[in-house]
């Protein structure tokens, strides 16, 4: 239960940066402003998110968590962008899932008008790769360079992700929209991807 509730004010401190980044932008919040907007002192918000770029990149941890796990775990024979494939393309759909007034204030939309949140984005990026690589080393008998280059592709793809939806964001783009159209390109990718893996597995 302790954990349960942890997690409930995790969530509600990014979703209040969220609003509130998207209200005024990235430079333009504190982090006494989010705590403020989340009910929580400006501790409790640091017991959560060290930093305020952490605000920004919340969820950085846990996807390099869960794509190494799909990754450790996948079925034998099965390339490393296969079993990434649907929790890629549920992030996808999840684009129409965030609430209308965070939707400017997710990663995406703020890389797309902030240098500072694209440099975080370009960071994000490389400690995912990084992970990647070390799933895929530990389970396939391909070089360390070659894992290495497997991670930055797959990693890619959330990097293409996150810049189109920033990009159609800025454009006018709706959020159903926007996942209706990245949706079969992702697809594309993502097969391209798993030919190309294929005969350097197990």
């Amino acid at each position: 239960m302790r954990e349960r509730k942890k997690a409930r004010t995790r969530r509600a401190i990014a979703d209040a940066a969220a609003r509130l980044f998207a209200e005024r932008g990235y430079e333009q919040v504190a982090v006494s402003d989010v705590a403020r907007e989340a009910e929580v002192s400006d501790q409790t918000v640091y017991n959560y998110f060290q930093t305020k770029e952490q605000l920004v990149t919340d969820r950085d941890q846990q996807v390099q968590d869960e794509l190494g796990r799909l990754i450790r775990t996948r079925a034998p024979g099965a390339t490393p962008a296969a079993a990434i494939r649907e929790f890629v393309l549920d992030s996808v759909e999840g684009i129409r899932r965030v609430p209308l007034e965070q939707w400017r204030g997710e990663i995406g939309y703020l890389a797309a008008i902030s240098p500072t949140v694209h440099r975080l984005v370009l960071e994000m990026s490389d400690r995912q790769a990084d992970a990647i690589a070390t799933a895929i080393g530990e389970t396939s008998t391909i070089t360390p360079e070659l894992a290495r280059l497997q991670g930055i592709a797959i990693a890619g793809v959330f990097q293409i992700l996150i810049d189109e939806a920033g990009r159609r964001t800025r454009e006018g783009q709706s959020q159903d929209q926007i996942a209706d159209e990245l949706r079969p390109a992702i697809e594309a990718i993502l097969d391209d991807l798993d030919r190309w893996f294929t005969p350097a597995t197990k």
